[in-house]
């Protein structure tokens, strides 16, 4: 279907040489490296599910340490307000004025932590941050800086204290990482990384390989990827039918085609292509819409799985030639 061939472009060299880095640390989980940085390159946001235990957190702060930008990490409780989020107006006694405190919002990087835990308040406080970019407090708006992105993290077996994220927000992240338990090769393998560096200073070590300029660089190079028409009318066709599906209770929004569409782009410069396929898009979709989609309660007692309906999808579309 496609006549372009590959040219150079930066995000791949550039991915690989953080998916190295952060694999002397990290065992088995290539994955979540490789759809962070997808998120990265294309200016989105990432939610990390899994059990404790399994690096969520460990992965973001070794990608923080492989780049040269602004890391702050916000633990989500009950008792969070949004002002402890955003930053708030102080009184300057000796001005005699209100000044505005930045939040732990305000930095490149932001790891938000257990995410689900806070309320629905709090929660709110971050649609105009992930969407708009921006903060705005007392009717004045503050930019944030750029780049900008959230990785959030949240345990999906223990509910006790949490609350749902609200569909609104869950649709601002781009993707929504799955991360299970290692195989036991893996285990062995965490093991033995570990067990003469109790202290971890393998985690330490890793090097800055990433700076603002080769994130900008690689945005440019995801954004030039050429995605023909048939390819927009297949993503186009799967958003469609993720709203007519029996099994789907809430389908995927225009927010979700624009995520797929950008994460193919971003899945292919980081393969070293400057053009999409129909498997880029087959691949990334299921990271793109697995949060998206709501089953009709019907359906999950049946024990319906929405890996497999994403797939059904898939399935029953023509694949462009």
């Amino acid at each position: 279907m496609d006549t372009h061939t590959p040219s150079e472009n930066p995000t791949a060299d550039i991915a690989s040489k953080v998916q190295t880095e952060l694999a002397r640390v990290l065992v088995g989980q290539e994955e979540m490296v490789r759809l962070m940085l997808a998120g990265l390159f294309c200016n989105g946001h990432v939610l990390i599910e899994g059990v404790p235990g399994v690096a969520k957190t460990l992965a973001v702060n070794l990608l923080s340490r492989a780049t040269a930008l602004r890391f702050h990490r916000i633990q989500f409780t009950p008792d969070l307000m949004p002002a402890d989020v955003t930053g708030s107006s102080i009184f300057n006694v000796r001005d005699s004025a209100f000044e505005f405190k930045q939040g732990p919002v305000f930095a490149n990087l932001v790891l938000i932590d257990e995410i689900n835990r806070a309320p629905a308040k709090t929660q709110a406080a971050l649609f105009e941050v992930m969407e708009e970019q921006q903060v705005t407090i007392d009717g004045t708006t503050h930019r944030l800086p750029q780049p900008f992105m959230v990785l959030a993290t949240q345990n999906p077996v223990e509910q006790e204290g949490t609350y749902r994220l609200p569909e609104a927000q869950q649709d601002r992240f781009i993707f929504r990482i799955r991360v299970g338990y290692p195989s036991l090769e893996q285990e062995f393998q965490i093991l033995s990384r570990f067990s003469l560096d109790f202290r971890q200073q393998v985690v330490r070590d890793i090097q800055q390989v990433l700076e603002a300029a080769d994130i900008e660089a690689c945005r440019r190079s995801v954004e030039a990827v050429h995605m023909e028409e048939p390819l927009l009318r297949y993503i186009a066709a799967a958003i469609d039918a993720t709203r007519r599906h029996p099994d789907i209770y809430l389908g995927a929004s225009p927010r979700a085609g624009l995520a797929l569409m950008k994460a193919a782009k971003a899945i292919a410069a980081m393969d070293g292509r400057n053009y999409c396929t129909p498997d880029d898009i087959r691949q990334i979709a299921f990271a793109v819409l697995n949060h998206r989609l709501i089953l009709k309660p019907e359906s999950e007692m049946d024990g319906v799985e929405m890996q497999e309906v994403v797939n059904q999808i898939f399935r029953e579309i023509e694949v462009p030639r």
